[in-house]
């Protein structure tokens, strides 16, 4: 199938905010329909993806290794990590609630992180592949990031409901921190990653 030309070699630039078309020429100005400002791609765009990329490595490890909550009954904490409440899970026949907090705590971060990745290098080293998946690629990235807080919300629940004063309490540990910040880290770095740039490097 023939590829049509895109907007940028047609002279035009498109508004990241509300998606209008204006000509090339008018980058210096703000879009005329939002007041946005116009960018041809997003200014340094692969520098702040590696950044938050980087930031992000650097998370998931304290985020699976450190306890995420502890559980105070009649004065005696038990701590709790990621992989650890999984097994607890498992232990107490609640399977499907175990696969979901694997998939939405362990699995969907790292895929995000692999994912953004292999988006990167393919940008960086030019690599010629199918843009179209490539480009589903980062919006089904773009898509489940959003949805990646459960362990948060749970945990948020538990620490509100759960507060009995010196029978029962639950308290969030410091890897609930660094997950959370995984979790905005990877959206900042999907946010600041430009898929178009993966149809520029291609010899259409």
């Amino acid at each position: 199938m023939k590829s049509l030309p895109s907007a940028l070699r047609q002279g035009l630039i498109r508004c990241d905010e509300c998606g209008a078309l204006a000509q090339r020429g008018a980058a210096s100005r703000p879009c005329p329909v939002c007041g946005s400002s116009l960018h041809a791609r997003i200014p340094n765009s692969l520098q702040r993806t590696l950044a938050f990329l980087l930031c992000g490595y650097a998370l998931y490890v304290p985020a699976n290794i450190y306890p995420i909550m502890t559980v105070t009954q009649f004065g005696v904490g038990e701590t709790h990590t990621i992989l650890g409440g999984i097994l607890t899970l498992i232990e107490g026949d609640m399977l499907p609630i175990a696969i979901l907090v694997f998939i939405a705590s362990i699995l969907v971060p790292l895929l995000k992180l692999i994912g953004l990745s292999l988006l990167w290098l393919c940008v960086f080293y030019r690599w010629q592949v199918n843009a179209r998946r490539w480009t589903l690629m980062y919006r089904i990235i773009a898509f489940v990031g959003r949805w990646s807080m459960l362990d948060i919300f749970m945990i948020s629940i538990l620490i509100s409901l759960v507060d009995l004063g010196g029978v029962a309490q639950v308290l969030a540990g410091p890897a609930a921190t660094a997950f959370a910040s995984v979790v905005v880290i990877t959206l900042f770095a999907a946010k600041n990653f430009d898929p178009r740039l993966i149809w520029d490097n291609q010899k259409i």
